[in-house]
């Protein structure tokens, strides 16, 4: 098997409070899910912690360092309503960080052909200057960025699979030609943006909502009718995933009804772009999905698919 798997015991510290969706049993989840004896050949590798410059590739310094001065010695620090800090949420948000960078830098010297961060918290509702919706930094717009900056890439594309549209990552590249963003998410749904006619300053902004109730027909097609051909035309260097797996019919948080199967499917999509223009270099970001046993199945489902490399 040619994948990495990123991880780190310090995900488990961002606590958030009781009955949160966003809790630490995810990562159990998917570790289970992920276990040696499921995986054998899996390359397992810690994620370090990134350095605040890395953090500012994509976000202001500013905005980075009123979230390390937010962090809490104990307790709990409201950031807005349903985005928290405890005092292992900054390790956790480094690590998260430092995972994307070490899965970009795997791939781009060839080390292995695609990568899974299996980090929280998520990242891609994280605007330029505004931590929400869980998000603090946005994970998939510094892998971006350190693909171009330490790699020389110039075209990055980042496909966002999340049943939430990914925000966050649009407003950093909405007037940006060298990435391509594109989401497929249920819309309406938070946070409110993501429709069709959003394009960004450059055209490079592509979103595909779907309606509540929507099956893999539905996701499958706006893949292939909407994305992928937008991919094709940009040809990406690099391929990010915002790998979210909230849009499972079970998921509590939405109302799409996708299986397992259709992130898998969606997987090896993603995949056969890569290899038609960035030699296979593909790296996954763990971002939502809050029902463990849909989150389990499909995480299965993601990485025995990235494994076919």
């Amino acid at each position: 098997m040619t994948t990495l798997l990123l991880h780190h015991p310090a995900t488990l510290e961002h606590r958030t409070p009781a009955g949160h969706p966003e809790r630490p049993d995810r990562i159990r989840a998917v570790e289970t899910a992920l276990s040696e004896r499921s995986f054998p050949d899996l390359h397992r590798r810690l994620a370090d912690a990134a350095d605040l410059d890395t953090v500012a590739l994509a976000h202001p310094r500013d905005y980075v360092n009123a979230i390390v001065e937010a962090s809490p010695r104990e307790g709990l620090v409201g950031i807005d309503s349903d985005t928290v800090m405890s005092p292992g949420t900054l390790e956790a948000l480094l690590r998260g960080v430092g995972a994307a960078v070490q899965a970009v830098d795997a791939v781009a010297t060839g080390e292995v052909a695609n990568a899974f961060c299996a980090m929280r918290p998520p990242g891609h509702h994280a605007e330029r200057t505004r931590a929400m919706g869980f998000c603090f930094f946005n994970n998939a717009a510094v892998a971006a960025r350190h693909a171009q900056t330490r790699h020389g890439a110039g075209r990055v594309a980042i496909v966002d699979w999340d049943v939430h549209h990914g925000n966050g990552t649009q407003d950093i590249f909405w007037s940006d030609p060298s990435v391509l963003y594109c989401s497929t998410h249920q819309m309406p749904l938070y946070p409110g943006t993501g429709a069709a006619g959003e394009r960004g300053d450059h055209d490079t902004i592509v979103n595909a909502p779907l309606r509540p109730g929507a099956t893999g027909e539905s996701f499958r097609d706006a893949f292939e009718s909407r994305i992928i051909p937008r991919l094709d035309a940009f040809a990406p260097e690099v391929l990010i995933l915002s790998a979210g797996f909230d849009a499972h019919r079970r998921d509590p948080l939405a109302n799409l009804q996708l299986e397992a199967e259709d992130f898998a499917w969606a997987t090896r999509r993603m995949m056969e772009v890569a290899g038609r223009h960035c030699g296979g270099r593909l790296v996954s970001l763990l971002e939502g999905g809050y029902d463990l046993q849909g989150l389990s199945e499909s995480v299965t489902a993601h990485v025995r698919a990235l494994g076919e490399a």
